[in-house]
């Protein structure tokens, strides 16, 4: 993939793709015109901020020209203060990554020299160790940031060919000197929100996997506990016009195609007044997953919008603009945007979490279930427990994940003297939303195992094509539950097939 000063789709550079940086004459003379504008400014003894002064509360300390890249050296050194576990060599590509595309739009002042070290590190896979705590989003990511700058200088430590090292042996082995930032790089490298997009990047890919595993199970209950279908059809969504309601309402009916279980719940019409125990609506976790699912798609769009635009934004400060020569200093650091999308996230995984936890109670609650009995028993012995307590580990994780729903971007602190006073909070979301995608796979995980059992008792032949094969998947690892026995194991190896998007 080719980067230069155009709009990038993140999807595009998440699959281990190559990096090329163009090597376009009117490219690289762009971006060295600007680095060279800025340093005509700063030999001529302006002050401008981070270059040749100090930095947030320190601004008002004038620096030499003779002193830049000091300032500089010390920069990614001082900010290297990151705790708690390291963010994987994935997410670190991707964060290399997304630091490139904003600094070859050509408004950071830095040097087409610089860039090359970002596509070096990336095509040979030297990947930073970045820590993931330590970050407010003000003026970005400086901390976790500063770690890419430190190993571009050859400092601290990287991932390469899956092993951790010292960056500087890892450049002795290859035969690559370090670099040496000239005035403002470092700032430009580490003044960014690569950190908070890239972890959302990642939890997005995974997230999209769990929602159209989620409609899929939503599927299976309508045709397991013999529901309506009504409740999905295109005539209800289109007089609500929400887009992701229709999307879900339609992925969902598509799913149930060919089932012979839904045609029965048309059966309740005609023997409503002789079946007491048939209710003539199905319950609102049922009958309402696609109002409810549809939200979810639909910030789910707006969040990937937001990432998109992030990443191709100058998240910078100060701005160079070489051609009108002047130099802005602003607050495109501020991670707001990401921030709030991860919040919102959150909330959505939340509400799907809690919507999974009430269908598959109602799948095992012989009260409720239509005839599968008392927690899926096969065994009718009294001594025979079933699914009875898979249901509580799905419970506990529904309130693990809904726990982690309050929005991190109203937790802004007051931090370095008082000048970065309002801050974003993106990072911790997005580590949050990133944290409670776990939680929801294993969710997922048990929930699939439980309509497998509920195919056994209904029958596989009556199922939809697309319900026999998660059935399929799951008898792959799973057997069907004659006797107790414990299911941990099932639920990891069902997990799996989840993460893979088996379901989707």
């Amino acid at each position: 993939m080719i980067i230069d000063n155009k709009i990038v789709n993140y999807e595009n550079f998440t699959h281990n793709e190559k990096i090329k940086l163009s090597d376009k004459k009117e490219f690289v003379d762009y971006i060295n015109a600007g680095h060279e504008f800025l340093i005509k400014q700063i030999s001529g003894g302006r002050p401008i901020y981070g270059i040749t002064t100090g930095y947030g509360e320190a601004g008002s300390n004038y620096a030499a020209f003779e002193e830049a890249e000091e300032m500089q050296k010390n920069l990614y050194r001082f900010c290297g203060v990151g705790v708690g576990d390291n963010l994987s060599p994935e997410v670190s590509r991707i964060m290399v990554t997304v630091r490139l595309i904003s600094l070859s739009k050509g408004k950071s002042g830095v040097s087409y020299a610089l860039l090359k070290r970002f596509e070096l590190l990336l095509n040979n896979e030297i990947y930073p160790v970045i820590p993931s705590q330590g970050s407010v989003g003000a003026s970005g990511d400086l901390s976790p940031l500063s770690y890419i700058a430190a190993v571009i200088a050859g400092e601290r430590e990287v991932t390469y060919k899956g092993i951790e090292r010292k960056a500087i042996d890892v450049y002795n082995e290859l035969g690559i000197e370090p670099y040496v930032f000239k005035a403002k790089e470092a700032l430009a490298v580490i003044n960014g929100t690569a950190t908070m997009s890239s972890i959302a990047i990642k939890a997005i890919q995974e997230f999209e996997i769990m929602m159209d595993s989620m409609e899929s199970f939503v599927a299976a209950i309508f045709e397991v506990l013999l529901c309506d279908i009504t409740a999905l059809e295109p005539f209800v969504h289109e007089n609500k016009p929400f887009e992701g309601q229709i999307t879900t309402a339609a992925n969902i009916l598509k799913k149930c195609e060919g089932s012979d279980l839904t045609h029965k719940a048309f059966s309740r019409y005609e023997n409503f007044h002789l079946e007491k125990e048939q209710n003539i609506q199905d319950r609102y976790s049922i009958r309402c997953a696609p109002q409810v699912l549809g939200v979810v798609r639909d910030n789910l769009d707006i969040a990937k919008k937001w990432i998109q635009t992030e990443i191709n934004g100058v998240n910078d400060n100060p701005l160079i603009d070489h051609i009108g020569e002047k130099i802005y200093t602003s607050g495109n650091f501020y991670g707001g945007y990401i921030a709030n999308a991860m919040d919102t996230m959150r909330i959505c995984v939340g509400n799907m979490a809690d919507l999974l936890d009430k269908e598959f109670a109602l799948l095992i609650d012989h009260k409720f279930n239509k005839g599968l009995g008392e927690s899926l028993k096969i065994n009718k012995k009294s001594t025979h427990h079933a699914f009875k307590l898979i249901q509580v580990t799905l419970s506990s994780l529904s309130a693990d994940i809904l726990m982690n729903t309050n929005a991190a971007s109203l937790y802004s602190r007051s931090t370095e003297s008082f000048n970065q006073d309002k801050v974003s909070m993106g990072t911790t979301s997005a580590r949050n939303f990133a944290k409670q995608l776990p939680d929801l796979a294993n969710m997922l995980s048990i929930a699939f195992i439980g309509i497998a059992q509920a195919v056994d008792i209904r029958g596989y032949e009556k199922c939809s094509k697309h319900l026999q094969s998660c059935y399929n998947e799951v008898r792959k690892e799973v057997t069907k539950l004659e006797e107790d026995r414990r299911l941990d194991l099932d639920i990891r190896a069902v997990n799996k097939m989840v993460v893979d998007g088996k379901f989707v």
